[in-house]
């Protein structure tokens, strides 16, 4: 079980942070220059891989309930703000994800940048767009990738989750040439942020002495509380979101004869 959702984890994590940078790649490529674009994600990937190889084994040796209680305070951090982004997505609060229009507002400004090249990369503007978002995208994802690895012992596990997840985003954005709008990313991300959210809970109050009734099968209602009470924030801000445009509406003017 824990190898499954250590897996299921960084999988859902690393394909929302590939959509995202997949947007930016393409934007890059289709208005600039291919190869420029394409040897900034090579450059990217080369710099997330250095992280992941130099943060993976010192944190090994790091004793095992300090790197749970920090491990968990960090997922912890991660996990609510994905999630306060998607419960507030969902209840209409904050504009949902637009995979479309951010590529529409990156081809935009790709066009109207001044051209040239440095050292052998013939468009610099497309490489460091394309490096600059598959670092940021895929930072989040390098810290999650090591710390869930290392706390469970399993970076090979993570390391397997997080490159099928761009080998399936790279792959389908080469075939069909154009952002991913269609792949639920906002669910996604309220996926994400639940099982952070959880396995922060978890590993943090293990680390801090605790000890869990059914041991890693905690995780499992650790999780669907933190679903269920996900959801009912979204129930909640729906019906206040609904009961202030009610009042916000001007009321009806009555003619008196």
């Amino acid at each position: 079980m824990g190898a499954t959702l250590l897996v299921l984890s960084v999988f859902l994590a690393c394909a929302v942070e590939a959509v995202e940078a997949l947007t930016i790649v393409l934007a890059a490529g289709t208005s600039r220059d291919w190869r420029s674009a394409l040897t900034g994600v090579g450059a990217g990937l080369v710099v997330l891989a250095a992280v992941v190889a130099a943060l993976g084994p010192a944190l090994t040796v790091v004793p095992i309930d300090a790197l749970r209680l920090v491990v968990g305070g960090l997922l912890l951090i991660f996990g609510l703000q994905w999630l306060r982004k998607a419960i507030l997505r969902a209840a209409g609060h904050k504009a949902l994800h637009d995979e479309d229009a951010i590529y529409a507002r990156q081809t935009a400004a790709a066009r109207t940048a001044k051209r040239g090249g440095r050292f052998t990369v013939p468009d610099w503007y497309a490489f460091t767009l394309s490096f600059k978002g598959v670092v940021l995208e895929g930072l989040e994802v390098a810290f999650i990738v090591v710390t869930f690895g290392a706390n469970q012992g399993r970076i090979g596990l993570a390391v397997i989750g997080a490159a099928a997840a761009v080998v399936l985003v790279a792959g389908t954005g080469v075939a069909v040439r154009r952002p991913l709008a269609r792949v639920p990313e906002n669910t996604m991300k309220f996926a994400v942020g639940t099982l952070l959210t959880g396995f922060g809970i978890f590993w943090g109050a293990e680390g801090a002495g605790a000890h869990w009734p059914g041991q890693d099968s905690a995780i499992l209602w650790l999780l669907a509380f933190t679903l269920a009470a996900s959801l009912a924030a979204v129930v909640v801000l729906r019906r206040t979101r609904r009961s202030a445009k009610r009042h916000a509406e001007p009321a009806e003017t009555v003619e008196v004869h």
